[in-house]
């Protein structure tokens, strides 16, 4: 796990969420770690959600995550998400802001987009925030929780046998993936930076919706840019972060 996977939230999330072969932390913990981290918050729920629910939760900085453990007679497999993928897979990478702005971006493209598009943004998930690999140090690491809470995934990864495909966000939100196997390939990002920028175009080119959304920290709440008024108060917040950046590039 440590050596497959992305490794820098590793250690911090150990020592402050309490992680431990004896112990398993409890969720209002983490959640209260991940919220001091990026803003992101656990809202733990009793099954599946639809895809246009659970995505549309991401927007928010929420990530619904079940509670059950899987039976101590199976413990490299389960049909269904649970507390070893969620705490295991999922956690450790929403302490990271760039993970965490890209997962929210799928989330804001969620928000009133047409079935088709929740299809394709949902396989988009699949292939990122679950089966996602990326590069780290010059080599391929695992990011996706899909991979980082099953050791029968991770590997396959390291085997060398699949394909590593670098993330084209349009071709990879309209293929077809397999749920009862190990993937045959994997989308490999370059940096979540990159595959936010991908996005931001993907979701720009190629998704109907007519509207764009951007979310307010201090209200914790989505707004629809849909006036003069509303473009003009956000274009003044972005004038005011440029200008805070170039006076602190200035002291450098």
């Amino acid at each position: 796990y440590q050596r497959r996977g992305r490794k820098q939230w590793y250690q911090r999330r150990v020592r402050d969420c309490g992680y431990s072969p004896d112990n398993i932390p409890q969720l209002e913990d983490v959640s209260a770690f991940l919220h001091d981290c990026t803003g992101f918050s656990l809202r733990p729920v009793t099954g599946l959600l639809s895809s246009r629910d659970f995505l549309n939760g991401l927007a928010f900085r929420i990530f619904h995550s079940t509670q059950y453990i899987r039976h101590h007679t199976v413990p490299e497999y389960t049909p269904e998400p649970d507390i070893c993928h969620e705490l295991l897979g999922h956690v450790p990478l929403f302490a990271d802001p760039d993970f965490a702005q890209f997962s929210q971006e799928i989330g804001l493209a969620s928000l009133g987009a047409s079935d088709d598009d929740i299809k394709r943004l949902a396989t988009l998930y699949w292939f990122t925030v679950e089966f996602g690999v990326c590069l780290q140090e010059g080599q391929i690491k695992a990011y996706g929780a899909g991979i980082l809470s099953s050791v029968g995934e991770l590997e396959n990864v390291k085997s060398g046998k699949p394909e590593m495909r670098p993330l084209n966000i349009l071709e990879a939100a309209n293929t077809e993936y397999p749920i009862t196997k190990y993937q045959p390939f994997y989308w490999m990002a370059y940096s979540f930076q990159d595959a936010t920028a991908k996005l931001r175009e993907f979701v720009a080119s190629h998704m109907s919706r007519g509207f764009q959304v951007i979310y307010n920290p201090y209200t914790q709440s989505v707004e629809v840019l849909e006036s003069r008024e509303q473009l003009c108060q956000f274009a003044k917040a972005v004038s005011a972060q440029v200008n805070t950046l170039a006076e602190a590039l200035a002291h450098l």
